[in-house]
C-alpha cells in the first residue's frame, strides 16, 4: 500500500516525489495507466478472502487512511517496516499486525525490543534467515514469514527451518510448492 496525492494506492513501484513516474530498481512503469486503490480492491475481493497489506513509506497517514477504508470485522494482515505504522491498528481484533524486517540491523532491534513481548507476527527478508535466527524469532512471534523466496530449493530450506509463511514474486512457485 503506498499513499499518493491522498489515497491508498495498491502497488509495489515507487514514484520520483511528486512526479507519477513508476520505478523500481531496474522496472518502470506506465504512469498513465489506472491505478488499483485500497477500495476498489475491498470492494472487488470476497470478504472472506484475507489480504496481506504491506504499508510502504513512513507516513502515519498511509496507516490511517488504511483502517478508514477497511470495513469492521474484515480479516486482513498489515505489515509494514516502519513499525510505528502498525500500531494504529491495534485496536481492531481482526487485524494481524507484522513487522517486517529488512536488515540485519533491524533484525537486531527488533529482537532487543521484543524481548519479553509476543508479537504477532515478523516477516523477515530470507537472506537474514538462518537456523539460529528462526530459532530466535519463534519465541517472539506467532507467525513468522519471509520474503522473497523465489527458488524451490530455498523454499524448502526456509520451511526446515519452521518458517510458516513465503513471500514470493514468482507465482509459478506457490503451485509447484502446493503438489
Amino acid at each position: 500500500m503506498r499513499l499518493w496525492r491522498g489515497r491508498v494506492e495498491v502497488r509495489h513501484l515507487k514514484t520520483l516525489g511528486p512526479i507519477p513516474v513508476l520505478w523500481d530498481r531496474w522496472q518502470l512503469g506506465n504512469p498513465f495507466a489506472p491505478r488499483l486503490t485500497l477500495g476498489a480492491l475491498l470492494h472487488t475481493v470476497s470478504p472472506s478472502t484475507e489480504l496481506v497489506l504491506d504499508l510502504k513509506g513512513g507516513r502515519m497517514e498511509l496507516a490511517r487512511l488504511v483502517l478508514a477504508v477497511l470495513p469492521e470485522g474484515r480479516r486482513v494482515t498489515v505489515c509494514a517496516r516502519n513499525w510505528r505504522l502498525l500500531s494504529p491498528f491495534a485496536a481492531r481484533e481482526e487485524v494481524r499486525t507484522v513487522h517486517s524486517v529488512g536488515s540485519a540491523r533491524q533484525l537486531r532491534r527488533l529482537l532487543r525490543r521484543s524481548r519479553g513481548t509476543k508479537l504477532e507476527g515478523v516477516s523477515v527478508h530470507e537472506r537474514l534467515l538462518d537456523a539460529r535466527t528462526a530459532a530466535e524469532l519463534r519465541p517472539l512471534a506467532s507467525l513468522v514469514m519471509t520474503w522473497p523466496v523465489n527458488t524451490v530449493q530455498r523454499a524448502h530450506e526456509l520451511l526446515a527451518l519452521g518458517v510458516d509463511g513465503l513471500i514470493s514474486d514468482d507465482l509459478a512457485l506457490a503451485g509447484t510448492l502446493s503438489r
